[in-house]
């Protein structure tokens, strides 16, 4: 236990959890509440409840720690959440309402205006609004709520009210969860049709900072409360899927994550922001002013808690003996595909008479060529080399999986121990407070679990593979052409 100490907190969907790490990137304790989950939350949660969640969360920490260490020793600490969950706070900084989730759908036709209106008067900067946007909820609570919207002081992400109960500084957020409440990260301000073609009012809006940046300390009550230092200092956050690929360890230019759960999702670094005619893609903005590109697919690994779930293990010793299958399958488990391309006709295919052991080594590969898919879509609009790939998620606890996905790629796959939201928060919070960058930080606090490096034999088989998946996909009128091959 190497001093000094640094604090992760995630407030996601389902639950709290925050972590405290040590200099050298292990994780000294952890604590977590659930939060229970149903249609409503889904919609709406209390945010006031998160902050006692995470206070409880907090005090069972640092309960356990406090004698192994020295909590005045924790020297900052900083946030993740959801993306496009957003709160409307009255001049008390008390919530008017309850939190409005990502997943509310309920402003799906603000969304579509929200849309129209950044690709007529700002085409320059994001314009993939939709339900899941916290621009779109914003525009929704007005029209909704017109009393409630007057008494409105600020609009604050899931993150920053977190932050705003730690530190007290209520109207300071980060690029990455600025993004989609129509925040031009590119330029670094609010785009006037926000607050012009909108019903949003322009002081609602907060000021955008990189993620990392310390933006306080303590407050100096809480600090009393929780016994910790009073100049520990709180650090702007990150939405989940960003800390989540910090934890990971792809911060540098070239590095890729990719997690695969029950979807497969890549988050990289890019010197450029990619343009994606498609909108296949968009781009947060690195903390060092890099970019972080991101696509989700609807191919993942849901099929094999559906239905290989029961002898798992045995399946995996088996594939051992089976890669590479020469079978070609594409597990996508519900009808269309989004990324690495978009097909709204798509469907699952894979051969008749495979053994089980068969469709399941298949099918992992199928995954595996979607993912390949993407990278290659990946290069081609960036013009940029992917050099690394780090993963988490479900499928990276499989070695066979890895292995096909290592040599598919024709890349090393990296897997550090710790690839949690809430690391990932602590990783941010000592990225300016005691290390100089998001990269010094990560380099220094996250520790490699696992790596799996190719073969040559291995993937030119696979290489051939991957083109008769690419065929297949264009004989079927899912993609158009081998562009990207």
């Amino acid at each position: 236990m190497t001093a000094p100490y640094f604090l992760g907190i995630d407030i996601g969907t389902q639950g709290a959890r925050v972590v405290l790490l040590d200099v050298t990137g292990e994780q000294l304790g952890s604590s977590e509440e659930a939060f229970p989950l149903s249609n409503q939350s889904r919609e709406e949660q209390s945010p006031t409840e998160w902050w006692a969640a995470c206070k409880r969360s907090l005090k069972a920490l640092l309960a356990e720690v406090n004698g192994q260490i020295n909590l005045a020793e924790i020297k900052a600490v900083s946030v993740t959440s959801t993306s496009g969950t957003v709160i409307p706070l009255d001049a008390r900084h008390q919530p008017l309402h309850n939190a409005l989730m990502y997943s509310d759908g309920r402003s799906a036709a603000e969304g579509k205006l929200c849309k129209s209106m950044a690709e007529a008067y700002h085409p320059s900067g994001y314009t993939g609004f939709n339900a899941s946007s916290g621009l779109s909820k914003m525009v929704w609570f007005s029209n909704q709520f017109p009393e409630k919207a007057a008494q409105i002081a600020h609009w604050v992400h899931a993150t920053d009210f977190i932050i705003g109960q730690l530190s007290g500084v209520w109207a300071v957020t980060d690029y990455t969860n600025a993004l989609k409440s129509g925040y031009d990260v590119q330029e670094g301000f609010w785009p006037a049709y926000v607050y012009e073609q909108l019903p949003i009012q322009k002081e609602w809006l907060p000021t955008v900072v990189p993620s990392g940046t310390p933006i306080g300390t303590l407050d100096s009550a809480l600090a009393e409360e929780l016994g910790l230092s009073p100049a520990l200092q709180v650090v702007a956050g990150m939405t989940d899927g960003c800390a989540s690929q910090v934890a990971s360890g792809a911060v540098k230019l070239g590095d890729w994550n990719t997690t695969i759960g029950t979807t497969l999702v890549v988050k990289g670094v890019t010197r450029q922001q990619i343009n994606d005619p498609e909108d296949r893609l968009y781009s947060h903005r690195h903390p060092e002013g890099y970019w972080m590109p991101g696509g989700a697919s609807n191919t993942g690994a849901d099929w094999v808690t559906k239905e290989f779930q029961e002898d798992l293990a045995q399946l995996n010793e088996q594939a051992a003996a089976i890669i590479p299958s020469g079978h070609l399958a594409y597990p996508l488990r519900q009808q269309g595909e989004r990324f690495p391309f978009i097909a709204p006709q798509a469907r699952s295919f894979e051969p008749e008479g495979l053994s089980r052991a068969e469709r399941f080594v298949a099918n992992m590969e199928g995954v595996a060529y979607v993912e390949k898919y993407a990278f290659d879509l990946i290069q081609q609009l960036s013009g940029e080399e992917v050099k690394a790939v780090y993963t988490a998620g479900g499928a990276s606890n499989s070695e066979a999986w890895l292995t096909i996905r290592s040599n598919v790629l024709n890349l090393p796959i990296y897997k550090m121990r710790h690839v949690t939201g809430a690391v990932g928060a602590a990783i941010l919070a000592a990225s300016k407070t005691h290390f100089t960058s998001i990269e010094e930080a990560t380099q220094a606090l996250t520790q490699i679990e696992k790596e799996i490096h190719p073969t040559p034999a291995l993937s030119q088989a696979y290489a051939k593979s991957y083109a008769e998946f690419l065929r297949i996909l264009q004989e079927k009128g899912y993609i158009t052409d081998h562009q990207y091959a």
